[in-house]
């Protein structure tokens, strides 16, 4: 296993700048081949996802809006409360800047990705099976139809990675955050908490797409508008914060001076480095997997959908990681050190040197290290020192109060401190920051504070992540479920749906490190092939593109929409017989 682990950390390491400059690079040359689609398009989206221009007679299975709701539901998720924090923690509050512009970028890169997507869509046999559904898209269709049969390898590749993907990040990963959040929480055990999250998520994707939609299209408003009503009531609560908070961000994002996990502090690259990889796994633009949602939207215009997917990197990064980020920062939760039990057997346990410019790098050290009254007894700047998230802990206690200073010989091969006068000790006590969900979450707890509501913060973060965990492993079956169609035909649905909430439940029984792992070295592999395809196919998006906004074919649609209306109601006022 140890070997498998460093193979997939070597292959991810080999991978990541790859990934980032392909998405980026792609983003930029789509963002300037389209005149800038996502600021002159992005009303026209919101009209059209608002339903004002649907015709019920086209081809397709939900709404624009559910297609949308569908596509957030799997991209808003455990990113959005952790993904955010984590950028902040490694590259100060300047990665969100960094963050912003990635969505700006990934605007044009998903518009093109569902427009491709809906003009390259299937018609499947409508033999009434409704979890089946009527119509199927995505990156494998467009990769086989548009650049030609020569590149139907590359298809099933991505189809046959793309579903091993909602296995795991999709869903494993999803139910294991729900399971172990429930059992830090409350206490529960985390077969009671899987066995109930598999058995929701299934009762949902049996149903197929039209159950999806209808369930997302309910779920996604609530989650976003929960989340984001509590971080504005925590910003209303300190306005005076919220324009220095922007001007911490601007600043840091182009000369980064502080950051808490000491690495890379003052390094721009490295600022720079952390937003744009956060807010490419938050927003999903380039992945392939939002376009198989969009797919299924009631349009017979491949460009009325992509101008709707303009929406997706805005609502979920301008939006919703905004509302985290400046809920961090305002409240100064990224450098807030508060009591915390220190396991020294925690992955999130490491060991710190000072370098010569005076910040924490992280270093490996199998070397006893001594403590007297709870401080490292140091020589010289690399010695080694205790951290929690690559932070030193200042002052160590062997007790939780903190009254008892630690004096003895840790051992970090071991994991485990022997106190002076003897006894060892597995658990120590410190002051210590935190990271991922665990700083959202006191981010909210400290924001609340003024109405004596702090407590409530906790459970806020903690309820969203039960909300987005669920939505994101609901939609992400229906992607999975897409592509086990492509390779095998409908036949493969049910079984690809079963094998789906079995993987729930193990992904919340089972430590998943290394699932999470496989997962982003294989949506790694399947974004390369989509960017690709992206650039190939780029002048067929701009010709739909300029057809479309050259016909008008939504002032139609508007009229027929307005006389389906009236005749719904006509209907609903005559007598019943």
């Amino acid at each position: 296993m140890d070997v498998l682990a460093h193979l997939i950390e070597v292959v991810n390491g080999f991978l990541s700048p790859i990934l980032v400059t392909a998405l980026l690079g792609t983003g930029i040359f789509l963002t300037v081949r389209l005149g800038f689609i996502q600021f002159r398009r992005l009303g026209h989206g919101f009209a059209v996802a608002t339903g004002r221009y649907d015709d019920p007679n086209e081809p397709g299975d939900v709404s624009h809006f559910q297609a949308l709701t569908t596509a957030l539901s799997a991209t808003v998720g455990i990113g959005n409360i952790a993904g955010v924090a984590l950028a902040i923690h490694w590259g100060g509050p300047g990665a969100l800047f960094w963050m912003w512009m990635t969505a700006l970028l990934g605007m044009a890169t998903k518009y093109s990705e569902v427009t491709l997507a809906q003009h390259f869509r299937v018609q499947m046999d409508d033999d009434g099976k409704r979890w089946a559904g009527t119509v199927a898209g995505g990156p494998m269709y467009y990769i086989e139809k548009g650049l030609g049969p020569h590149w139907k390898p590359v298809a099933l590749f991505f189809a046959f990675m793309l579903m091993v993907t909602s296995f795991m990040t999709g869903n494993a990963i999803q139910a294991n955050t729900i399971a172990t959040q429930v059992a830090d929480n409350f206490g529960i055990d985390t077969w009671i908490t899987g066995l109930v999250t598999a058995t929701v998520v299934g009762l949902v994707i049996i149903g197929g797409i039209k159950r999806i939609g209808a369930v997302t299209g309910v779920l996604a408003p609530l989650m976003a508008g929960l989340y984001v009503l509590a971080a504005l009531v925590i910003l209303s609560l300190n306005p005076g914060a919220i324009l220095p908070a922007f001007g911490t961000i601007f600043t840091e994002a182009f000369n980064p001076t502080a950051g808490v996990a000491g690495t890379g502090v003052g390094v721009f690259l490295f600022t720079l480095q952390y937003g744009v990889q956060r807010g490419l796994f938050s927003n999903e633009a380039g992945q392939g997997s939002a376009p198989i949602a969009h797919s299924a939207a009631k349009t017979d215009e491949p460009v009325s959908e992509g101008v709707v997917a303009l929406l997706e990197p805005f609502i979920d990064t301008i939006v919703i990681c905004t509302m985290t980020g400046l809920v961090i920062v305002t409240t100064g939760a990224f450098e807030q050190k508060i009591p915390t039990e220190l396991n020294l057997s925690d992955g999130n346990i490491s060991y710190v040197r000072l370098d010569e410019n005076g910040n924490f790098q992280a270093t490996p050290t199998s070397e006893p290290i001594l403590y007297r009254e709870g401080y490292p007894v140091v020589q010289d700047d690399a010695d080694p020192r205790l951290a929690y998230y690559d932070v030193a802990v200042d002052r160590l206690f062997t007790d939780a109060a903190q009254t008892q200073p630690f004096t003895g010989t840790l051992y970090p091969a071991e994991n485990r401190a022997a106190v002076e006068g003897g006894g060892d000790v597995a658990v120590l006590y410190g002051e210590a920051v935190r990271n991922s969900s665990p700083l959202t979450a006191l981010g909210f707890e400290l924001g609340l504070e003024p109405l004596g509501l702090g407590w409530l913060g906790n459970y806020i973060v903690l309820l969203c992540v039960f909300l987005f965990a669920i939505s994101t492993a609901i939609s992400w079956s229906y992607y999975g479920d897409r592509c086990a169609h492509y390779i095998w035909g409908e036949r493969a649905i049910l079984p690809y749906k079963f094998v789906f909430v079995v993987m729930h439940f193990i992904g919340a029984v089972l430590a998943v490190t290394t699932i999470w792992d496989l997962g982003d070295v294989a949506l790694s592999l399947v974004t390369l092939p989509n960017v690709l395809s992206l650039l190939l196919l780029s002048g067929l998006v701009k010709k739909i593109t300029d057809s479309y906004f050259e016909r008008k074919p939504w002032v139609e649609n508007e009229e027929v929409h307005r006389r389906v209306v009236e005749e719904r109601k006509r209907r609903k006022q005559l007598p019943e017989k």
